[in-house]
């Protein structure tokens, strides 16, 4: 299994690179967030990799950070849902975005994605929802109680950041006597009071 690459990158493509590692050339596809961050043709590079393989073909995948390569390889576990698919996932969207997608439910997300249509995005939920609300998110939305994740998701539907979301979620009163539009509301007004 190859982990990762040290290596100069000798040449780019639409959605690959190649990197030349004492000699060899690996060419590796990659989502868009990590080939903008790969810098001029020349430069030393790190990517975290992952190897595909198929019966007729092995591909190499490369990621700017472990976190990316983890999700990446917790998408591709979901039936249906193969490794080129997963890479203009992570293309659309940062991590933090898709995270919040599938741990909120929030499918209409999801279905921006070009390739991604309401019954996989469905799956995907269904699938990892569990999976990636209890070991991937990492903002303080991890300690949000299970009633504001509605709100969360609110938040994030209209154009807010995952981290700005939670920070106006994490602003709300432990009150569960209040409606989801009420909380919405209020936590709009967490926008507008800054």
């Amino acid at each position: 299994m190859i982990a990762s690459l040290n290596g100069k990158l000798e040449s780019l493509g639409s959605d690959w690179a190649t990197i030349n590692v004492n000699g060899v050339g690996f060419q590796i596809y990659m989502p868009t967030s990590t080939m903008s961050g790969l810098g001029a043709i020349g430069k030393e590079v790190k990517l975290y990799t992952h190897l595909h393989l198929r019966e007729d073909n092995a591909t190499l995948y490369g990621f700017a950070s472990a976190d990316e390569l983890r999700l990446f390889q917790t998408l591709i576990s979901v039936s249906g849902l193969g490794p080129r698919l997963a890479l203009a996932m992570l293309s659309a969207m940062d991590i933090d975005k898709l995270t919040m997608a599938i741990a909120t439910g929030n499918a209409d997300l999801l279905t921006e994605i070009p390739g991604i249509g309401k019954k996989l995005a469905n799956h995907l939920i269904l699938e990892l929802k569990e999976k990636i609300g209890a070991g991937w998110i990492t903002t303080p939305a991890a300690q949000l109680a299970e009633e504001n994740t509605e709100v969360l998701a609110a938040l994030t539907s209209l154009g807010y950041s995952v981290s700005e979301a939670s920070r106006a979620v994490a602003s709300l009163p432990p009150s569960s006597e209040l409606s989801v539009e009420e909380r919405v509301k209020l936590a709009l007004q967490y926008f507008t009071s800054k």
